[in-house]
């Protein structure tokens, strides 16, 4: 055998375990896409829980969130809409469509999220159909190195903080990163959002002031993060005011949504 056949039949045994292991790994992948999706949706079914302050890890994700139903909010209108699916509506991927979103000028983009959806999904949380205990709305705005993915939850009253977590940024670890430690994300239920109809809520350098006649719309600061700090602040203003929920929180409690 010569040892051009022996190179060429190498060359072809190698091709053949390359195709064999592609086709392996695109099988595999096909397979797994519904698994993936359904651990997908059920952590952001668990991301919502938590920022309501309802999680219970002892229990079934799927059980605790039959409370909780997901609904369309057109934010130019702040009325529920039914012209979307919540269960289709990739609010992510509109927000980066013209024909989706608005763009925002920067004397409006406090958030720095270029464009705002035309359309958010909402969920609230119903002991009792039609009665709403909660609602979780959905935020989002730059940190420092990152855009901050998460939800807010708002007692009935559309004004008292239930609760706030992230569930994706890129923030330092230790520094910006603390949004996510729990002794912080405690201290937010009970705050107040408004005052005299103004966005009010926001992170200060330090810790509260409990005495403070502002201390009902202050958060402790997070130490060594000021951008990050300030990103926070920035968001959960926006996404709680004019361009973002605050006409569909007024109709919400006047029953008009």
């Amino acid at each position: 055998m010569s040892n051009k056949d022996s190179v060429s039949r190498t060359l072809l045994m190698a091709l053949a375990l390359c195709l064999v292991c592609s086709v392996i790994v695109s099988m595999a992948a096909v397979m797994l896409k519904p698994k993936q999706e359904e651990n997908k949706a059920l952590d952001k079914k668990r991301n919502i829980l938590a920022a309501a302050g309802m999680l219970d890890e002892s229990k079934s994700i799927d059980e605790q969130f039959a409370l909780i139903s997901s609904r369309v909010v057109d934010l130019r209108t702040g009325k529920f809409t039914d012209d979307v699916d919540p269960e289709k509506y990739n609010q992510k991927k509109a927000s980066k469509d013209s024909a989706q979103s608005e763009a925002l000028g920067a004397d409006r983009d406090t958030a720095k999220i270029g464009r705002r959806e035309n359309y958010a999904v909402v969920y609230l949380v119903e002991p009792v159909p039609g009665e709403f205990d909660k609602v979780i709305l959905p935020v989002r705005g730059y940190g420092l190195w990152s855009t901050l993915y998460g939800f807010v939850a708002l007692e009935s009253d559309g004004n008292t903080i239930a609760g706030l977590g992230f569930y994706e940024h890129g923030e330092t670890p230790g520094l910006g990163g603390e949004v996510d430690n729990p002794r912080w994300k405690s201290v937010w239920p009970g705050k107040q959002v408004y005052r005299n109809d103004s966005v009010e809520i926001g992170l200060i350098k330090g810790t509260v002031d409990k005495q403070s006649n502002d201390a009902p719309w202050q958060v402790d600061g997070l130490s060594g993060a000021t951008l990050t700090a300030r990103g926070v602040t920035n968001l959960v203003r926006f996404w709680l005011g004019e361009d973002g929920f605050q006409a569909f929180l007024t109709n919400l409690k006047s029953g008009e949504a």
